[in-house]
């Protein structure tokens, strides 16, 4: 069963709105939770935009199922992942101008810097996945690099325009999760993930987790977290058509 991590950003990105205390992203996760979350995904930015080391600390002390923090290779962050120990932590790119994280880390740029803060999370007793794009130049290294697992960027995918460029970038998906299975990297996914397009992804070989958050705190507007979380679970766990 592929499990689903609910990223709950975008609560505290309300709550930034008015810089005040409500919505706590704290709460967000307790109705994730009972929703059916099988983790909860927290992205600390260096510029503090929406989550804060507040939040971090405290998830950390609440949180009943996996808590994962996405996180730049900023030593700033890096310390403060250290010291709290999230189950697990997601090194991702990140660029103070962008809205959301563009694309996938590129692990060739800096390969010791990468493999440092990697040797340093696992020491603290940390999963450690890499976000990248479906490359197998990028999966390799992320092996080479000491990474536990890779969550693939599915940006391309999800907004992939005609059913000839989505199957397209669905099949670059599948040949990297085959890539990251044959070194023994756990397979993850991620990156504008939503009710209509998370069936073909969650159906590929031994995917063991996706992330996802604007799609489910957009929904959950309308009908609540709780029950917005739940249909995301019914959405991956439905048949996919052709599979």
């Amino acid at each position: 069963m592929v499990e689903l991590g609910v990223n709950i950003d975008h609560v505290a990105t309300l709550r930034q709105a008015r810089r005040t205390y409500e919505p706590d992203p704290v709460w967000a996760a307790v109705e994730a939770e009972l929703g059916g979350a099988d983790g909860i995904t927290v992205h600390l930015r260096e510029d503090r935009r929406h989550i804060s080391d507040r939040d971090v600390q405290v998830l950390r002390q609440t949180v009943q199922c996996k808590l994962n923090l996405e996180m730049s290779l900023v030593p700033e962050i890096v310390d403060i992942a250290e010291r709290f120990v999230p189950a697990q932590a997601t090194i991702v790119p990140e660029r103070r101008q962008e809205v959301t994280t563009e694309g996938g880390l590129d692990l060739l740029r800096e390969p010791e810097r990468v493999r440092n803060a990697v040797k340093r999370m696992k020491a603290a007793g940390v999963v450690v996945s890499a976000f990248i794009d479906p490359e197998e130049a990028q999966v390799e290294a992320a092996h080479l690099q000491g990474f536990d697992a890779v969550e693939l960027h599915t940006g391309e995918y999800a907004n992939g325009t005609g059913a000839a460029a989505i199957d397209r970038q669905l099949s670059r998906l599948v040949r990297a999760g085959q890539w990251a299975r044959e070194r023994g990297l756990r397979l993850h996914a991620g990156h504008g993930l939503n009710y209509r397009n998370i069936g073909p992804v969650a159906a590929i070989a031994e995917m063991a987790e996706v992330n996802i958050g604007h799609a489910i705190v957009s929904r959950a507007v309308f009908v609540g977290l709780r029950e917005a979380v739940r249909e995301m679970k019914a959405a991956m766990n439905a048949p996919v058509r052709g599979a």
